[in-house]
């Protein structure tokens, strides 16, 4: 048997803390009255000990932060020094002749000091996506007769995979000031493509209004006339533009027009061919022998290209820049011509067959008409056939010459009909019914892209009686055209299905194709 002395002494003996726990009722029934408050002192004392430590403690962080944040004032104070100095160097270049300068964006550009929100985006769409494989520039300029912009991005997402979505970006720089307009066309592209801007695939871009220079002051050259001349000299502008913006966001740049269609699988394509080159040498791979469509770089040469072009962007147009810039760097002016064109093209490497095709035919300079056709890309299947199940189709559209739904259906060729208003209407009758796993529809081709469904639905009719008076045709069972295509699984508890239908919800401002159909059975 234990006395309660020791007891007493055995408890005083043993460290109080948070981890041993609050003192039991048996404990504290062993222990006088004075014991139990000498103990609780002593707790109290090292509670107190602890959050002065922790006070001292927080003051130190708070002293260190402080530290940090006027070191970051400093730096955001000499930056702001140096970029005084260096604007005062560039407006009193004649008087500070002793002062070693680097040229700048600003010494071939001198306007834009004047504002500086000159090289800021007036228009600015995206999520701002960095760390992808490639990034596609596409310049947009307001053209008289007809806007192929829409048609070709949706010609350059629906040609990528999911995964390829994920490694690219693409860049619409609108190169117009005219704010009204810039905004039209974003407000345009954001209404047709929300999926794409939202998961950062697509970016919209415009330049400042007062990025560009007098173009009044231009002088003409190679017998251009003066229009002409202020035409190319801003469209190097504007690849200048755009290429400062894409440079930090890929390892790879890719120049394109707003009026081409892609090849199926560009995209890898492009990645495979650059990542296979045997040296890192290269300058420019070209996917198109057109212009400046398909035109890669690597972004880290981005810099002398656009410092290249700011120099000369009043003199040449440029591609003349670029084969300059080539002769630069490997052309041995003591050789010949030829010697000159086998060095450059180890910079310049062509990959056949070409990935895109240009199919504009009115031109952003005024009355110029121009049939360009890359005559290595080669004919494209304009349809895709599938075996699918027995059916009678019928529309109420009026097909154009023999392009009928029927062929389409067979997967002979495809559907071509005339303009489509609200009510119209395609409709897939089984023969007998069938469980549909899920269907695909595509409108337009690559050779007449714009021609698709807007703001058509497609609709189920379940076989059982039972089912159809809960999914009629007419039910909330519907899935839209988004871009010109239309895919989706059915349900499973539908059962087999009597038929499917397209219907056209408002009227379209265009004709229709439909260049593939495909309805998978259920296994």
């Amino acid at each position: 048997m234990v006395c309660s002395q020791c007891v007493c002494v055995k408890l005083l003996c043993q460290p109080l803390s948070p981890c041993n726990g609050p003192l039991s009722q048996t404990s504290l029934l062993s222990l006088s009255v004075g014991d139990v408050v000498d103990i609780y002192q002593r707790e109290f004392l090292g509670l107190r000990e602890r959050l002065h430590s922790a006070e001292q403690e927080n003051l130190k962080r708070s002293k260190e932060l402080n530290l940090v944040l006027d070191e970051i004032k400093r730096a955001i104070a000499e930056k702001q020094a140096l970029r005084d100095i260096n604007r005062t160097w560039l407006w009193n270049v004649t008087t500070n002749k002793n002062v070693l300068q680097l040229p700048s964006i600003f010494h071939h550009l001198p306007h834009l000091l004047a504002k500086e929100s000159s090289l800021q985006p007036a228009v600015h769409v995206g999520q701002g996506r960095t760390g992808v494989s490639i990034v596609m520039g596409v310049p947009s300029v307001k053209r008289e007769v007809h806007s192929y912009l829409t048609d070709t991005l949706s010609s350059l997402m629906t040609e990528l995979s999911a995964a390829e979505k994920e490694d690219c970006v693409i860049v619409v720089f609108i190169a117009e000031t005219n704010q009204q307009y810039a905004n039209s066309v974003a407000d345009n592209l954001k209404r047709l493509f929300p999926v794409e801007i939202q998961s950062g695939l697509l970016e919209i871009i415009s330049p400042s209004v007062h990025f560009y220079p007098d173009f009044s002051r231009l002088k003409e050259s190679f017998g251009d006339p003066k229009e002409r001349v202020r035409w190319r000299t801003k469209q190097n502008l504007d690849y200048c533009f755009l290429m400062m913006y894409a440079q930090s966001k890929g390892t790879y740049y890719v120049q394109l027009e707003d009026d081409i269609v892609a090849r199926p699988n560009y995209f890898t394509t492009m990645k495979n061919f650059a990542l296979q080159q045997p040296s890192e040498e290269w300058m420019i791979l070209e996917f198109s022998q057109l212009g400046f469509i398909g035109k890669m770089f690597k972004s880290l040469d981005l810099s002398l290209i656009v410092e290249f072009m700011l120099m000369f962007y009043k003199d040449k147009p440029i591609d003349w820049l670029l084969d300059h810039i080539m002769w630069v760097k490997v052309c041995n002016p003591e050789k010949d011509a030829k010697h000159c064109d086998r060095q450059k093209a180890n910079l310049r490497i062509r990959f056949k067959p070409s990935l895109f095709q240009h199919v504009g035919t009115h031109s952003s300079l005024a009355g110029k008409i121009q049939k360009l056709k890359d005559k290595d890309f080669g004919k494209q299947t304009l349809h895709k056939g599938h075996a699918n199940p027995l059916a009678e189709v019928t529309t109420s559209l009026k097909t154009y010459q023999h392009f009928t739904l029927e062929k389409a259906y067979l997967g002979e060729d495809f559907f071509w009909a005339f303009t489509p208003v609200a009510g119209d209407f395609i409709r897939i009758r089984f023969f007998t019914p069938v469980r549909i796993e899920r269907y695909f529809f595509r409108s337009g081709n690559i050779e007449h892209p714009g021609d698709k469904l807007f703001n058509t639905s497609v609709e189920v009719l379940p076989f059982d009686v039972s089912l159809a008076t809960i999914h009629p045709i007419h039910s909330q069972y519907i899935i839209m055209f988004h871009n010109g295509i239309a895919e989706g699984e059915v349900d499973p508890t539908f059962g087999p299905l009597e038929a499917l239908r397209l219907s056209v919800i408002t009227d379209c401002p265009v004709w229709v194709i439909l260049s593939e159909i495909f309805i998978k059975k259920a296994e």
